[in-house]
């Protein structure tokens, strides 16, 4: 009688491989996994308003987890991108009345601002990232509160309010500013000189810096493009409800973001970039949370499922890392 059973080589190489498989790939089995339940089990999951919904919903934490992914992809961490958006929000309001045009250059330009002095003091005071944008999560949510007097202000300028509730093909602007900016930034990690710096620096700094990057200019511009793109995130936030409130715009997205880019297969430890599974992170969080909505379940049982994830996320990342 053959014996049919594998021996213990094999069953440690296919053990491996699917240890291999799971950070790669296990977002979108999961993704694909909620939508099928959600197709059997959810009422009017389909119709293109609910999916709209989704999609509008999750655009800011897309945009947001897209600058956070190369952030992490250096080692490093931006808790400020929260601050940035309530920073955008609170600078719209202000000089909208010249025209949407100037008040959303402006309200990049405080983006900018708050990104030079992050990775200023990451690349050149030396200052452990967390820190420097701890402190900018803190003073930036109080230019903000200044800036608006603390007060919630109306915004009735049509041609603004367009950005976040007009559409193109039945589908929102905002999705469309979403998409477009996750091919830009999955191109510029993928097919850019730069890009590969940021890889190198996140995978060895001081190999990087033997081997010539300019890894100062390189850490200032990946804190430039991260605050900047939540500028972008803030500007969509107040254009789709209408309203800058610079107290609560933004407020603990930068958990949201990190959780995308965790989920999505993007190390902490630094040395990769997964865009697109950062985007299958963003939307299988979302996709969550509605799920437990939608099946009456209360939202804290939907965070703690949440923190199970992340929690196998990093798991299965550091084994990899190990490995």
């Amino acid at each position: 009688m053959t014996d049919t059973t594998a021996p213990p080589a094999a069953r440690g190489f296919e053990r491996s491989r699917w240890r291999q498989l799971l950070p790669a790939y296990g977002v979108y089995v999961a993704l694909l996994v909620l939508v099928l339940f959600n197709i059997v089990y959810t009422d009017n999951f389909l119709a293109w308003s609910n999916l709209r919904i989704q999609l509008v919903q999750v655009t800011p934490v897309v945009i947001v987890a897209l600058g956070m992914a190369l952030v992490i992809g250096t080692e490093g961490i931006d808790l400020s991108v929260g601050s940035v958006m309530a920073l955008g929000a609170a600078i719209i309001p202000l000089y909208l009345g010249y025209g949407p045009a100037p008040a959303i250059v402006l309200a990049l330009v405080g983006g900018l601002a708050i990104g030079l002095i992050n990775g200023g003091l990451v690349a050149f005071v030396g200052l452990q990232p967390i820190v420097a944008t701890l402190a900018m999560l803190v003073a930036g949510r109080g230019i903000a509160l200044v800036l608006s007097s603390g007060r919630y202000k109306d915004i009735h300028d049509k041609n603004f309010i367009e950005i976040g509730t007009g559409q193109f093909c039945y589908v929102p602007y905002t999705v469309w500013i979403a998409a477009v900016l996750a091919v830009v930034v999955g191109f510029v990690v993928r097919r850019t000189v730069f890009g590969r710096r940021l890889l190198a620096i996140g995978d060895n700094r001081p190999a990087a810096v033997l081997a010539g990057v300019p890894v100062r200019r390189v850490l200032v511009t990946v804190y430039v493009i991260s605050a900047m793109l939540a500028a972008v995130a803030g500007v969509i936030q107040v254009a789709r409800i209408g309203s800058a409130d610079a107290s609560r715009i933004g407020l603990l997205i930068e958990l949201s973001a990190i959780t995308a880019v965790v989920v999505g297969g993007t190390p902490l430890t630094g040395g990769k970039v997964r865009v697109l599974g950062t985007v299958a992170g963003a939307l299988l969080m979302q996709l969550l949370t509605a799920t437990m909505i939608a099946n009456n379940l209360r939202d804290s049982t939907a965070q703690m499922v949440q923190a199970v994830i992340i929690l196998v996320a990093v798991y299965a990342a550091r084994e990899r890392r190990a490995r």
